[in-house]
């Protein structure tokens, strides 16, 4: 090799060497340390424990099925929904027939668990992630008749219990106004595992 091109690499690999020192090793260390020291619970993944164990994730959305717990998005994140190493929207476009039969399937899921009125679109559609874990107020209020009859509650203890558990726009002017439906499922239950007063 000659000197000229022995000289012309030398700058190259020296500044290859230090922005990858810079920016793969000493910046990822330097937000990951700040977020652990500034936010750790964020940082480590918002985790939700209950009785030692991690329940899930107050970011990641996961299956209720049972009637008596309040349901999430549908997911097409995976095979049966909801896996958090495969999220994905449908990608279905609005004029998709498969779309349009997966809307009226779950439209009929819902008619057919007994709940009536306009039925809000983020029960029937998925987002784009697969892993929303919040619905709009309108989703959980809709479902207050099935939780409450599947559970004995009083249907307005339920509608004052969402009322509690929506969380505005960040910070008050981004997004919209949502409830986190694994928050709301650990009130309701214990809500029903309390003593009627």
């Amino acid at each position: 090799m000659s000197g000229e091109i022995r000289n012309a690499l030398r700058p190259a690999l020296v500044a290859l060497l230090g922005l990858t020192l810079v920016t793969g090793i000493a910046y990822p260390l330097a937000v990951t340390g700040a977020a652990q020291v500034l936010m750790p619970e964020r940082a480590n993944g918002s985790l939700i424990e209950e009785g030692g164990h991690v329940i899930g994730s107050q970011l990641i959305g996961q299956q209720f099925a049972q009637s008596r717990y309040f349901h999430p998005r549908p997911s097409a994140a995976g095979k049966d929904g909801y896996d958090a190493g495969a999220s994905a929207g449908s990608n279905l476009s609005p004029g998709s027939k498969d779309l349009h039969d997966a809307i009226e399937s779950r439209i009929a899921d819902l008619r057919a668990q007994g709940l009536t009125g306009p039925v809000p679109p983020d029960l029937v559609t998925t987002s784009a992630s697969g892993l929303d874990p919040d619905i709009s107020p309108e989703a959980a209020f809709f479902q207050i008749s099935r939780v409450a009859k599947a559970r004995g509650l009083d249907p307005q203890l339920l509608h004052g219990l969402v009322e509690r558990q929506i969380a505005g726009p960040l910070p008050g002017f981004v997004g919209e106004r949502r409830v986190n439906v694994l928050e709301l499922n650990r009130q309701v239950d214990r809500m029903s595992l309390s003593p009627p007063q």
